[in-house]
């Protein structure tokens, strides 16, 4: 049995970096026309790759927001996470090396997050917001400050 003739979903929102491990995850939201069977086969489709949530369209604002930025945002802590590293006396190398999926890939986090985050995007829209709020200077600060007190209670 194959999808209705005339039916597609409205829309399907795929993140290939959702963090629950190493799977994908999508969200769909079936068109008006659309039956029960066309939602399983779709649902079926995306399953194939991994986690499938069914949403309502309205809701694909807030999706993008999260799904489609993510990535960029979770890189962006991870690159400011071994710059707070770096700034406790780590060797970059050795700082990048505790994010081992990351590093894995290949690439400086950087590079990862502006892989995702494409000119005038939902990505870079948020990036800014967290810049600034200075989201990788809290990062930084806080293993900075966490190092320094390592220090302390060795000392004691």
């Amino acid at each position: 049995m194959g999808l209705s003739q005339s039916v597609y979903p409205s829309n399907a929102k795929h993140s290939s970096c959702c963090w629950f491990g190493d799977i994908s995850c999508a969200v769909i939201s079936l068109g008006a026309m659309a039956t029960k069977n066309d939602g399983e086969i779709i649902g079926k489709l995306f399953g194939a790759i991994g986690k499938v949530w069914t949403a309502d369209e309205k809701l694909f604002d807030a999706i993008t927001g999260l799904s489609g930025s993510e990535p960029a945002y979770m890189y962006l802590a991870i690159e400011a996470l071994a710059d707070g590293g770096v700034a406790a006396g780590l060797p970059r190398e050795l700082a990048l090396g505790f994010r081992n999926r990351v590093a894995d890939m290949g690439k400086h986090p950087g590079q990862l997050k502006d892989d995702v985050a494409s000119p005038g995007g939902t990505s870079i829209a948020g990036i800014h917001e967290l810049e600034k709020a200075s989201f990788r200077g809290i990062l930084m600060n806080a293993v900075v400050a966490a190092s320094k007190r390592s220090r302390e209670l060795s000392q004691s």
